[in-house]
């Protein structure tokens, strides 16, 4: 890899604090990071040169809850709700999966990311049931060369909780680098208020935030499991809540002041049933709020379906409610809001001279992208996986000219549908 890296003549989008087209320009990477964005930079001896011209130019997205080992089992359930999916994929599916069967569905996952311009990940990852799953998926994070923070949920016997979350930050996360971590919590909504207790208390001794299921399983649920959080200062913690559909303005106000971050999956909070995704609320009441795609079972993978059905729904509100929300929130939210929630929002999420060099260039020379007058607005709205051509992670090139580097995709394939045929067919 070339030290210095010149990405020449693109459209530069750049997204803090809000997104903005800053026109014809060059980037440039020295190492791993940003130093500088703008029109003429001279090509230094030895560097290498990204022709950028007909791109568009912009961050990484961000992807701040996806249960990312759910790739081998891809619209096994397209069209359930949320008890149905209960029922077929955490107690029927997800047991089934071996170690090897977390690997192949993580490594799949996360080069769908990077092929589709995601280049930060939260990996909600709750198919822990050995130390040899978890060991498997946080392999494969590290193989496939994506930015990513481990949502660690524990699933093993009962009182091994404590001690398997202190093993795991031990023993993958406490060099710096590309992964990360967090707790992924299951309580107080889904499992017992004790239970939770653990969860918070073993984040706050690690150092490490929490992303949990918050909010999303009706009105008394929601209010309930925020007077525990509250009740116990849980909240000093940073905290991500995912779902957060039943809390009232004033609830959300509250979670605003105490730090806390929101994660909206636009598709699957209506494909669920869970309730119509709560983006414009979120946002007003000052929660930084990230995007999600949770899971290729009933939902797309990629991030402009998500945009484009985020903008929509909020939009689309009766009465004109959300006409406010715009495409550049849209785009706001799957990078630097998104990188906000997830806790990176100081390394990427834009393209300030400083931050890690995690940017993709997309192309313009498609029917469904040309002429198009508002280059943000065709991103949201028109832009697709086919778009993009170049990905960059930490200033190492992990797609160019369309094709992802650095891994054998068919063998990668074939592994995931050998899993998966054995997975749903046991």
């Amino acid at each position: 890899m070339a030290s210095t890296i010149l990405i020449k003549n693109g459209i530069v989008i750049d997204t803090e604090p809000e997104p903005v087209v800053l026109g014809r320009m060059d980037v440039r990477v020295d190492g791993e990071t940003i130093t500088a964005v703008a029109p003429g930079l001279p090509a230094e001896p030895g560097a290498e040169v990204i022709d950028a011209t007909g791109r568009l130019v912009l961050p990484g997205f961000v992807d701040t809850h996806r249960h990312t080992w759910q790739a081998g089992i891809r619209a096994v359930a397209p069209d359930i709700d949320f008890g149905s999916y209960l029922r077929r994929v955490l107690t029927e599916l997800a047991p089934r999966h071996r170690p090897r069967d977390l690997h192949a569905g993580n490594l799949a996952g996360a080069l769908e990311c990077l092929d589709g311009g995601v280049t930060t990940l939260l990996d909600w990852s709750h198919a822990q049931f050995t130390p040899e799953h978890t060991d498997a998926a946080v392999r494969a994070l590290r193989e496939s060369g994506i930015r990513a923070v481990f949502g660690y949920c524990y699933g093993g016997p009962p009182g091994g909780l404590t001690k398997e979350t202190r093993r795991v930050h031990e023993t993958h996360f406490t060099e710096p680098g590309l992964l990360t971590m967090a707790v992924a919590a299951l309580g107080p909504e889904i499992m017992s208020e004790e239970h939770a207790l653990e969860e918070w208390r073993v984040a706050a001794e690690l150092g490490l935030p929490v992303t949990a299921h918050l909010g999303g399983h009706g009105r008394e649920s929601a209010a309930k499991g925020l007077a525990f959080l509250e009740g116990h200062g849980l909240l000093a913690t940073p905290t991500t809540f995912v779902h957060a559909l039943h809390y009232t303005d004033e609830e959300l106000r509250r979670l605003a002041a105490a730090g806390a971050t929101a994660s909206v999956s636009p598709v699957d909070e209506m494909n669920l049933g869970l309730g119509y995704p709560t983006t414009g609320a979120l946002r007003a009441a000052g929660l930084p709020t990230g995007l999600s795609a949770d899971t290729v079972v009933c939902s797309p993978g990629d991030m402009f379906s998500l945009m484009r059905t985020a903008h929509l729904l909020e939009r689309g509100r009766p009465g004109g409610a959300g006409l406010g929300f715009t495409t550049r929130d849209a785009l706001r939210m799957a990078t630097i809001e998104g990188a906000q929630v997830v806790g990176l929002g100081d390394v990427v999420g834009s393209l300030r001279p400083g931050k890690q060099a995690d940017l993709q260039l997309l192309r313009t020379d498609r029917l469904g992208m040309a002429c198009a007058h508002d280059p943000i607005g065709a991103i949201v709205l028109n832009a697709d996986t086919s778009c993009v051509d170049t990905v960059m992670v930490a200033g190492r090139v992990v797609k160019s000219g369309g094709q992802l580097l650095h891994h054998d995709l068919e063998t990668v394939l074939a592994v995931l549908a050998e899993s998966a045929e054995a997975v749903v067919a046991m």
